[in-house]
């Protein structure tokens, strides 16, 4: 939790200096606005609760959104935006004799603050760009298969799980929190794709009370393509 805070400060220091910056800045034009939407490759990576690595797959999931871009400088944007996106991962595993198949699906609502470097190249630009994140938990279900059967919880986020909490739910952190990283091409007609990486720096698992020596740690990691449209 404490580094989440200082992701999210930081993230807002980012975002009053460079908006002052720009106010300051000679540019030719000023803000712009764009869609974006594509397809992420996501898994959930660290370790369990005995600090073994993980070894989970991936999954294929989505965002979808909006962002601006603020200039500060030559060839070089401020790019805040808001995605709606998912994540999430599988595993399987041998329980009692049995395979059993678990996937994660989760929702968050997000905050991309990346710093884009826009050079001319051919009849677009090109796109660099980093940046942090912080993404809010909105909802997700994990799903379980296995001998047969299938069940499946509802996702609740805490901080802290209670012994007298629910145990017919699956509990995880609501702030996620971390790095992007983009590569791609702006074309001369303002579409656009773009490759990302991101990845997290936060735990996304829970404190549970009465836990003793629990060395579980585990963080969203993704990488995806995405379009884009941006409007004059």
């Amino acid at each position: 939790m404490k580094r989440s805070i200082i992701i999210l400060t930081t993230a807002m220091a980012l975002l009053t200096t460079i908006t002052n910056a720009q106010r300051t800045t000679a540019h030719s034009g000023g803000p712009t606005f764009g869609i974006r939407g594509g397809v992420n490759f996501q898994n959930i990576n660290g370790k369990d609760q005995d600090g073994n690595k993980l070894s989970n797959d991936l999954v294929t999931r989505f965002n979808i959104g909006v962002n601006a871009e603020i200039p500060v400088g030559t060839d070089f944007y401020f790019q805040p935006g808001l995605l709606f996106t998912t994540k999430g991962a599988k595993n399987e595993q041998v329980i009692l004799g049995q395979n059993v198949n678990s996937t994660v699906n989760l929702s968050y609502v997000e905050l991309p603050l990346n710093l884009i470097y826009k050079p001319a190249l051919g009849a677009g630009h090109l796109l660099l760009g980093f940046g942090p994140y912080v993404a809010l938990g909105v909802g997700g279900k994990v799903k379980y298969e296995g001998g047969g059967l299938s069940q499946e919880q509802d996702v609740k986020f805490k901080n802290e799980v209670k012994i007298s909490d629910a145990d017919d739910v699956a509990y995880f952190r609501p702030l996620d929190a971390g790095a992007n990283l983009l590569v791609g091409y702006e074309f001369y007609n303002k579409f656009s794709f773009q490759l990302n990486t991101q990845l997290g720096l936060t735990k996304i698992n829970p404190e549970y009370e009465g836990a003793v020596d629990d060395k579980s740690s585990l963080k969203n990691t993704g990488f995806g393509l995405s379009l884009g449209y941006r409007f004059n």
